[in-house]
């Protein structure tokens, strides 16, 4: 396994609007992904996690610093390439599913692909429907499926081009608990089993227990990290970040 990072952020600044109500959303972060894990953000509403999340995933563009996926400076990039680059080598998970109505199941998982023009590979998509249970699934469309399975279906989805990385923005905030924990244990899975990189911005300390390390940011800084977190170490780190005094920012790298 390759040692650098799947993605990496060095100095990255975001900032909105200007003068008086000019928002730091990220103040000089600098933080590697290691590749073949799952890293969970956190931190206090407000605290620029979401920003990080789509800064890295070429969502959103920074005001400085630099973006990198694999070795690939997001930067340099034009239109074009940036949208061949999140086609090609990222996974997405949505907190809203991001399902297309009118297709079946399959057909949204396989749509990334479709579009690229990409034939999926045969082995590897019957293992990801068969770990993610959706066999018995396929020819429904999202209506017909529980949120938890219309999740699944965004997990397979995500999954189903072999991606360098997945990210996934609350990927578990419109499902009930025992949804939440099947899709987790999918994510979870997804490293574990097939050695993927997944990055989640969660506000559950159940949810940030699955990962192998948890980032926390406040005021536009990583504030402090946990490496084999629990929901209890999570809950009091939350709790101490939510402190008026937090503390100073430190950047955090693997």
């Amino acid at each position: 396994m390759s040692t650098h990072a799947a993605a990496r952020a060095i100095d990255l600044s975001k900032t909105y609007g200007e003068g008086d109500t000019t928002v730091h959303a990220l103040a000089g972060v600098s933080a590697d992904f290691a590749r073949g894990e799952f890293t969970a953000i956190m931190g206090p509403s407000g605290s620029g996690k979401s920003t990080l999340m789509h800064c890295l995933a070429g969502l959103d563009v920074a005001s400085s610093g630099s973006v990198l996926i694999g070795d690939t400076e997001l930067t340099t990039l034009s239109d074009k390439d940036m949208t061949a680059l999140r086609r090609d080598r990222i996974g997405f998970v949505f907190q809203a599913f991001n399902l297309v109505p009118t297709l079946t199941a399959l057909e949204n998982i396989t749509l990334p692909l479709d579009i690229a023009g990409r034939t999926p590979d045969a082995s590897w998509l019957d293992n990801v429907l068969t770990r993610l249970g959706l066999n018995d699934r396929l020819d429904h469309r999202p209506g017909e499926l529980s949120g938890g399975q219309q999740q699944r279906v965004a997990c397979a989805r995500a999954l189903a081009g072999q991606p360098e990385i997945i990210f996934g923005d609350e990927p578990t905030g419109n499902l009930d608990s025992k949804s939440s924990g099947e899709v987790l244990a999918i994510l979870r899975a997804a490293v574990d089993e097939f050695g993927q990189t997944v990055v989640i911005v969660t506000h559950d300390p159940r949810a940030a227990a699955y990962a192998d390390r948890v980032v926390f940011l406040a005021d536009g800084q990583i504030v402090d990290e946990l490496r084999e977190p629990t929901a209890d170490s999570v809950l009091d780190t939350m709790k101490r970040l939510d402190e008026p005094a937090s503390g100073t920012g430190v950047n955090a790298a693997v």
